[in-house]
Formats: structure tokens, sequence, C-alpha cells
């Protein structure tokens, strides 16, 4: 008989239940409760109850544990400092989408060697989450397989839906379940349309195919998740992020009966991939809040200890501690400088809603 299936296919190895890591690994009092009030203030600023900003903020993606908790020590009391204007919460992408080729993150790869151990890669995601909500630092991310979910997201505050795959039937039945706020992004040619509809559509009840906690195979009914927002982070056509882009954004929202509260990405297309025009972004974000924009909620910053980005190096050694293998970040003391013009920028906002009360 001919064999018609598995041609392309050289190995498959057992991955670990969600249980199973779970049960190693398991989520605390503390980090619960911290998951939990998070999402409930994230809610609470997607609709303008909260006039503070949500700021999702770290490293373009964490290949050193080490180093992104290192971060974190030095983040969290930026957060302790701002927090009467704003949400800080860690950017900690553990999955890349790529264009075409390259490393696709912690998870897949943990040892940047090709060995692609991602039980361990699992393990390593979960502890650095735990250890994140111990120190009391909330994490967002982007979840970009589907069965991820089951082995993180309870200890998950925030979502990306990517520019790349907020188009996808998988990921917006999969966002449809998910039980934290999400944000989806403008697809890569800026349109808005694909972000518009993954909202509309993750907000729908959905059956579609997964796995349970036991990582059997199921059928998973949902009830659609009401709690989307659009993210904009430029396109082929040029950046986003200026007045007249937010403004016309949150009409055509409006227009559809959806959330019109807006993220700007000041990272990808909005800054044309230079780290440093993140700063320029972000000087745009704070003038309109000045100014008392009601449509704006928040922003992404790619930040990490050390600015720039480095290729991986053969000898791994070699690789400077404290810097991105993929885009190029700013550094922690852009960052904190950054969220103190956002601060001041809230802080005028709300004294000049106090004056005219």
């Amino acid at each position: 008989m001919y064999k018609t299936q598995d041609l392309h296919v050289v190995e498959n190895r057992p991955l670990l239940s969600p249980n199973q890591l779970l049960e190693k690994l398991p989520l605390t009092e503390t980090a619960a409760a911290l998951v939990t009030q998070t999402r409930d203030r994230i809610r609470n600023i997607m609709h303008n109850e909260d006039r503070r900003l949500l700021v999702i903020v770290g490293p373009c993606s964490v290949h050193d544990v080490k180093a992104a908790y290192e971060y974190a020590q030095k983040l969290v009391k930026l957060r302790e400092k701002f927090a009467d204007q704003l949400e800080v919460v860690m950017r900690v992408y553990f999955e890349k989408p790529r264009t075409s080729i390259g490393w696709k993150g912690l998870i897949n790869d943990p040892h940047l060697d090709g060995s692609y151990d991602i039980n361990e890669g699992l393990r390593l995601a979960r502890k650095l989450l735990l250890d994140l909500a111990e120190l009391g630092l909330p994490a967002g991310t982007e979840l970009l397989d589907p069965i991820t979910p089951q082995f993180i997201a309870d200890i998950i505050t925030w979502t990306a839906i990517g520019a790349r795959t907020t188009e996808s039937q998988t990921h917006r039945e999969m966002a449809s379940g998910l039980s934290m706020p999400i944000g989806f992004k403008n697809n890569t040619d800026g349109s808005l349309q694909a972000a518009s509809n993954a909202m509309l559509a993750a907000s729908q009840p959905h059956h579609f195919l997964g796995i349970n906690q036991s990582g059997h195979a199921s059928i998973v009914s949902t009830t659609g998740n009401a709690d989307g927002h659009l993210v904009l982070r430029g396109g082929k056509k040029g950046p986003n992020y200026e007045a007249s882009h937010v403004e016309n954004a949150a009409k055509a929202l409006a227009e559809q009966n959806l959330n019109p509260r807006i993220m700007v990405d000041c990272s990808h297309a909005n800054a044309n991939k230079d780290h440093n025009r993140q700063v320029v972004v972000l000087d745009s974000i704070a003038r309109q809040v000045s100014s008392g924009s009601h449509h704006l909620m928040g922003a992404m910053i790619e930040s990490h200890l050390v600015a720039g980005k480095q290729p991986i190096q053969k000898n791994l050694a070699d690789l400077v501690y404290g810097q991105s293998i993929t885009d190029a970040c700013v550094n922690i003391d852009t960052t904190a400088a950054m969220l103190e013009k956002l601060a001041m920028a809230v802080k005028q906002s709300m004294a000049d809603k106090v004056s005219r009360l």
C-alpha cells in the first residue's frame, strides 16, 4: 500500500499535559489575586471608567529568563512609582510569529540551539510568569499557538493577537474563550478592517477543536470575549499614531458598535523599525492625552536592559546580557523617562478635568 501520510514528519515527541505542568508549578494565591485585579483594572481603563493608561512594556521577546527577571525588578519600581497614572504590565513574549524564518521564541526553542525542547520551554515560561507575579508585576503576552493558553493563560493579564494572525479564524476562536482583555493589532498593510472583524468575531460564542487540561483532544465551546480593543501599530503605508489616525480609528470602531478606546504600539511600523523612534511616538501619545483625548487607553513599548538588538551567536556565551535577539528595544533608563512623560500627561489631563467640574 502507498504511504499517504507523515511524508514530511520526522518525529513525534510526547508533550506534557497542562495538568502535569500546573501540578509542578501551581497558581499561587498571590498570583491569582494579581491577575484577577489587574484584568479588572484593564477592563475599567478600556471602558474609560479608570482615567489612567495601560502600558504594556518589556522585551520584544524573552530569551533569557534571568535577564527578564532582572528587568522586571527594575520595572516593578516604575510600576509602583507611576501607579496613580499608569497601569504598567510587563511585556513577556514567549512566542514569535515570523514573516519567513527565524527563532520562534522561548517556548519553541528555549536553548537557542535548534533542539526545540518545548516541554522545557513551557516550564521556563510558566515559572517566569509565577516569579513575576510574586514580585507584584503582572504580565501581558501574545498567544500564538492555540494550545499554549492551557499552559500559561491563567497567569496572563492581557493578550495581543498580532498583525499576522488577526485575520486567522483559529485565533479569533481562541480569543473568544480567553479570560483576559485582548488587543487586536491592525494588520501589516495598515488596514483596520481585519482587527475590527476580529473583535466582533471573538465577542461571539464558538465551537472548535482544542485540548483540555488533561491534554486530550476536545471540542471547545466558548461564550465569546467582549473585552477586545484595537492596537494601532502602523503598516506598510506608514505610521498611524497621530491624533488624526486615532480619531479616525475611534470613529470607525464606534460606527460598528465596537469599543472605540485604542492602544498605540510605539514600535513596529509606527517607529519604522527604529527603536529610538519609540520616544517620538510616545511624545505624540502624551500630547494627545494631555490635550484631553478620550480615545487613547494605552501604549506598548519594546524595552530591555540594554538598547538595540543582536543576532543569535554560535557561542551563546557571546550574547550581550539583557539585549534583545529579535526587534530592537530602548533601554530601561529611556523607558523610565518615557513612562514619566506619559504619567505627567495623564496627571495634566486629570487636573484639567477636575478644573472643568
